[in-house]
């Protein structure tokens, strides 16, 4: 009888353990939820007010708002549907990224661009547009500029889209936007960037970029010393990726 007693408590035990348990992870992430929520909610708020009360005066700085105000309603969006901190979270960066348009447009207006925003590692390493370029690919051509011009009214702040790194700047169109909707790049994206950014300064070449890497990336790439990311197994034969001279086997050609 004693021994029967004695089990049932114990079960009692477990199960009010098991119990409390479940109840505390629910309200710890619960509580994570609400924080993240806040904190987007306080981004999504200011990014509405630039997107309120700012009307661009000339094309660059009209496109770069029409940005700003995409973002916000996406922003809300991912708000209001957010049912776990991770999903706030990624409304708070969409949220980010339309102040980042928002103080594109000021510059472009001769403003003050307004309070710094919180950095973004993956912009940084994006790297930045640093000289204008005009490029011809396949009798279409393609301008970039640090700079908003007549020719460049579409800006980026930078960032990864679809696995690969796209420099902060002013471009004649965004053609990025193809894989920001897809996915997955085009047949010819790797031809349009090596025109466009060869050789210059903090962006990495063709090959590195077609590898999703970015420029400080690819110096440890050629290297063979990847650090962490050793497991990639990239410090034996980096010929193996068929990234050196010889590009023909990617068949651009008919790009």
């Amino acid at each position: 009888m004693g021994t029967a007693i004695a089990l049932i408590v114990l079960l009692v035990l477990v199960i009010g353990g098991g119990i409390y348990f479940v109840r505390t992870q629910a309200a710890r992430r619960q509580r994570q939820l609400d924080d993240a929520k806040a904190d987007a909610r306080r981004w999504v708020e200011r990014l509405g007010g630039q997107v309120l009360n700012l009307t661009g005066t000339d094309i660059a700085s009209q496109q770069a708002m029409a940005d700003a105000s995409e973002r916000y309603n996406a922003a809300g969006s991912e708000l209001e549907q957010a049912q776990t901190a991770e999903q706030a979270r990624l409304a708070r960066q969409t949220a980010l990224e339309g102040l980042y348009y928002v103080r594109a447009a000021r510059t472009a207006m001769g403003m003050d661009p307004g309070p710094e925003l919180p950095e973004d590692r993956e912009r940084e390493r994006a790297g930045k547009v640093t000289e204008h370029r005009s490029v011809e690919v396949e009798g279409h051509t393609y301008e970039a500029s640090p700079e908003p011009g007549q020719h460049t009214p579409h800006y980026y702040p930078g960032g990864r889209v679809a696995g690969r790194p796209v420099p902060q700047g002013w471009y004649s169109e965004p053609w990025w936007k193809p894989a920001l909707v897809a996915g997955a790049w085009g047949l010819g994206s790797m031809l349009l960037f090596s025109a466009m950014f060869s050789g210059m300064a903090g962006i990495p070449d063709a090959a590195a970029w077609e590898a999703g890497y970015d420029a400080g990336q690819q110096d440890a790439m050629e290297s063979g010393d990847m650090g962490d990311g050793g497991a990639a197994d990239m410090g034996g034969d980096p010929g193996g990726m068929d990234m050196g001279g010889d590009m023909g086997g990617m068949d651009l050609g008919g790009f």
